[in-house]
């Protein structure tokens, strides 16, 4: 067995504190060492937080099972006819799915529920059990499966529990927390731990700001509250990781500042009403920043306009970088949706973009997201055919040319699109790691149109005496679809 000396660097590390002249102060003390007890704390909350039951009905296939024979000339195939026939003659037989999850009372007044989208999508009986042993039907007030939130209506016969909503935003990693929930369908079981990180982007959905927390979460869980140390609900309890299906201290909840305005707007109307901007956008990477000049890459690119949206009046164009909404800073491309989203419909609100290397403020009264059935995306096409086509250029690893109506055909560019075609794509070049293919039109470069090869060239000549070391392309697909992407020079 090996045997590893950590005595004599202890010793040493003594011996090198006890001669150090000024002392030494613990960056902690008792008092913020963790709560030494939640069972005051966890008593008084335990009768807000609920066992979420519910089941639905699935069809089945009783007409589709195999049919049994009895052995050649056995007496018995007439009963075996028989009695599949008559199950058969039955249809599809349908069964009860059951499943559990968490909540917690809001108003008891209301008789108001928050739980989880899914711990109750597709069901056909909701029942609310109370920590005291009582039973309600629920009804579902509204659910909102982007941000998997759900609001339930029960009509109490006596007074419930309820607790309050924090301040998500206020808590800080290493904040202590506590969870209250029906793990595994035990009931009331309480957990504590604290608040691991922040603004989780986990890819479960477009508005993804998870508070991260080691407290333990399991299967049941989902639905339920988790509480600050003074009670207060700053998050609702939602997904984990785990191999394994049970706690390995990294589990996920909806914060607050998110969930309290779908809450309120599921309580009023029965769905959400999301503001809406009509822009399709794409991270600033660095390279794209150092490309637009900007100090440091941060906000939103704008990569398309939606046709018949809010700033289809020319107020946000193409090529416009997003960095603050309604006084809120975006930080990245993963903060607008958020923002936008909380905003009112009809609101005006002041966007402000870096256009041209210069801040603009433009006002933008913002549309209804759900109004529009178009997804702001920026999806890429692509072709792998090439063309003999006239005035050809090959620069940075693509052969470029004219778009007529010979290159329209042949890559199938719809008759929208105007710029300069790209017809071959050298697999080594910078442009290749980009994913720009043949079929690909060039509509822009550093936010300057071009129509021919050569005014490609000449941009290009232009940004390398600039001392610029990567080129912005903005890209049409065949369909008309933007996007932009940077290419190295060098």
């Amino acid at each position: 067995m090996r045997k590893f000396r950590f005595r004599p660097v202890r010793m040493a590390l003594a011996a090198a504190m006890m001669m150090a002249t000024p002392a030494i102060t613990p960056a902690y003390s008792q008092n913020n060492a963790g709560p030494a007890s939640v069972a005051d704390l966890a008593e008084g909350l335990l009768d807000a937080v609920v066992n979420i039951s519910t089941s639905q009905s699935v069809g089945g296939g009783g007409g589709s099972q195999p049919r049994m024979r009895a052995p050649d000339g056995s007496p018995f195939q007439d009963f075996f006819d028989e009695f599949f026939n008559d199950r058969e003659n039955q249809g599809p037989r349908n069964r009860r799915v059951s499943s559990l999850g968490s909540g917690f009372v809001i108003d008891a007044d209301e008789g108001i529920i928050i739980t989880n989208n899914h711990v109750i999508e597709g069901a056909d009986d909701i029942e609310v059990n109370f920590a005291d042993g009582s039973k309600l039907k629920a009804e579902l007030v509204g659910a909102d499966p982007k941000t998997d939130l759900a609001v339930l209506k029960v009509e109490p016969d006596k007074p419930l529990t309820e607790v309050p909503f924090g301040d998500s935003d206020r808590m800080r990693i290493g904040d202590w927390v506590m969870a209250i929930g029906n793990p595994f369908g035990l009931g009331g079981t309480v957990t504590v731990g604290i608040i691991s990180a922040r603004g989780r982007d986990i890819n479960s959905g477009p508005y993804d700001n998870f508070i991260q927390t080691d407290a333990a979460i399991n299967r049941g869980n989902s639905g339920g509250p988790l509480f600050n140390m003074n009670g207060e609900v700053i998050g609702i309890n939602t997904a984990i990781i785990s191999p394994s299906g049970g706690s390995i201290g990294i589990g996920f909840a909806v914060p607050t500042e998110l969930a309290v305005n779908v809450i309120d707007q599921l309580r009023e109307f029965g769905e959400t009403r999301r503001g809406w901007l009509g822009v399709r956008i794409q991270p600033v990477t660095d390279d794209i920043g150092e490309s637009l000049g900007m100090d440091e890459a941060m906000g939103a690119l704008v990569a398309g306009i939606i046709r018949g949206g809010p700033v289809d009046d020319g107020s946000i164009e193409v090529g416009d970088v997003i960095v603050r909404f309604d006084g809120k800073t975006v930080e990245t491309m993963r903060d607008l949706p958020r923002v936008v989203a909380e905003s009112p419909v009809g609101k005006a609100v002041d966007v402000v973009v870096i256009r041209g290397g210069e801040e603009v403020t433009v006002k933008v009264t913002l549309g209804r997201l759900e109004d529009s059935e178009q997804v702001a995306s920026a999806e890429t096409e692509g072709g792998d055919s090439t063309a003999d086509m006239p005035a050809t250029l090959e620069i940075l690893g693509m052969t470029l040319a004219e778009l007529d109506d010979e290159g329209r055909e042949e890559f199938a560019i719809a008759d929208t699109v105007e710029g300069v075609v790209i017809t071959e794509v050298d697999p080594d070049s910078a442009a290749a790691e980009k994913r720009i293919e043949p079929g690909d039109v060039i509509v822009e470069i550093a936010q300057e149109t071009v129509t021919t090869p050569e005014d490609v060239r000449t941009r290009i000549e232009a940004l390398k005496e600039d001392g610029r070391r990567n080129a912005l392309l903005m890209l049409s697909g065949k369909t008309g679809e933007l996007r932009f992407v940077t290419v190295r020079m060098d």
